[in-house]
């Protein structure tokens, strides 16, 4: 295989940015990805709908994560494949047709002119000093090693900088806890709008069913979301807590245990919900959802307290107000803080630069912060963001021939700007 200048491991929002923005800049990109089509959390892991992003400054409704995902977004709202809809906090959110995302994803990539590499897993990178060298990915025939001069690691879980020898750190800091894995599911057949009206009373029963002791899941609602097509119904409501996204054992062990939490969720939800009657369990994700995992220990660790004074940094490469929304790692709860309306704090360039390599940039929900900030950032609006900065900073590094600290920062800020990406006011 030929060497690159630029590879990307991960296919989701992030390492389509990143590709994407890389080869913008003029680099020759190969994007690798271990499932069959580009999206990530969203087509892997059914993870909908997208997540408020705006906000008003100066009376004016501004976008936080403007740039190559909201070209993503219009996109799919062409090709009427969103439904939009008003949170109870009056913000916007909307769902979206996974298909209709893939279909989108791969017209873009393609566009650009980045090669591609489906079914394939990263399992192995080499070092030559404090530049990685080359990568290995398991494949249909067998290991395949692809050669570039950068890299960015867009795996979610940091599995690039893990093989690289990266150091990283899981979870939250008192006791190395994640997140939930949530196992996404979908319903058929749902007279929607009657079910809704009776959720609130259903989800009153569900509590007290779960104070008696009912349910293996812990989690302490139903969490139902409205689809764009009609009678479908999308549910993000089981939770697995305390076992290791990283740790391949305990993910075998969570899918088996989301799965008995689909069944007795739908099981309660027929017996008490209305408009379900005639429905049936269409479908589960093809993967459990993982909010949070490793992250990277780089050049600044991005804090909640950061992220509660919002706070501006120079080296700003995104921009992000949606709430620190951190789903009990042990148990059950929803913890959120909200951000005063028109305000946001940014991600600082430095939090992309991990230690003890040269050549790699990571972005997405694993970079380099605390558990707080990354409760807040890690939506799939914001990392798409933080994948364009990092292919954006790449393509500079590669037309420059200078490692990743070395980016000149005010021209990378200028290039987002240029490209429609919000970095700040």
């Amino acid at each position: 295989m030929k060497k690159y200048d630029v590879a990307v491991v991960g296919g989701g929002f992030t390492g389509v940015a990143a590709a994407i923005a890389a080869a913008r800049e003029g680099s020759n990109v190969i994007l690798i990805e271990k499932g069959n089509a580009f999206g990530g959390a969203a087509v892997n892991s059914l993870v909908n709908p997208f997540m408020p992003y705006t906000t008003k400054i100066d009376g004016e409704v501004v976008s936080l994560s403007a740039g190559i995902f909201e070209k993503i977004a219009k996109k799919l709202t062409e090709r009427n494949a969103t439904l939009t809809y008003i949170t109870g906090r009056k913000l916007v959110e909307y769902s979206f047709m996974e298909e209709e995302l893939k279909f989108i994803l791969n017209d873009m990539v393609c566009e650009a002119g980045v090669d591609v590499l489906f079914h394939a897993y990263i399992c192995k990178a080499e070092k030559d000093g404090e530049d990685i060298k080359k990568i290995t990915v398991a494949t249909k025939s067998g290991l395949m090693d692809i050669e570039a001069d950068y890299f960015i690691d867009a795996t979610g879980d940091a599995q690039l900088s893990y093989l690289a020898g990266v150091p990283t750190v899981l979870g939250r800091e008192s006791d190395n806890l994640c997140q939930p894995m949530t196992l996404c599911f979908r319903l058929g057949n749902v007279d929607v709008e009657k079910f809704w009206a009776t959720k609130k009373q259903m989800n009153e029963e569900y509590k007290e069913a779960l104070e008696r002791g009912e349910f293996i899941n812990p989690r302490e609602n139903v969490l139902a979301v409205k689809m764009p097509v009609p009678n479908v119904l999308h549910l993000n409501t089981t939770r697995v807590v305390k076992l290791d996204p990283t740790n391949p054992i305990d993910v075998s062990k969570a899918e088996i245990i989301a799965r008995k939490q689909v069944y007795e969720v739908y099981e309660f939800m027929k017996k008490h919900g209305d408009g379900l009657e005639n429905s049936y369990l269409m479908m589960t994700a093809p993967e459990i959802g993982v909010r949070e995992s490793r992250k990277i220990v780089g050049d600044y660790i991005l804090t909640e307290t950061d992220a509660r004074n919002c706070t501006k940094f120079d080296d700003a490469i995104a921009a992000c107000n949606y709430d620190i929304d951190i789903h009990s790692p042990d148990g059950t709860g929803t913890s959120h803080y909200y951000f005063p309306n028109g305000e946001y704090y940014t991600i600082p360039y430095r939090s992309l630069i991990p230690k003890t390599v040269n050549n790699l940039l990571v972005a997405g929900r694993c970079i380099s912060s605390d558990h707080g900030a990354q409760a807040s950032y890690r939506v799939m609006s914001t990392v798409c963001c933080i994948g364009e900065a990092a292919g954006t900073a790449i393509g500079l590094a590669v037309k420059n021939k200078v490692d990743v600290r070395s980016v000149d920062v005010k021209e990378l800020q200028r290039i987002i700007k240029d490209n429609g990406g919000f970095i700040g006011i």
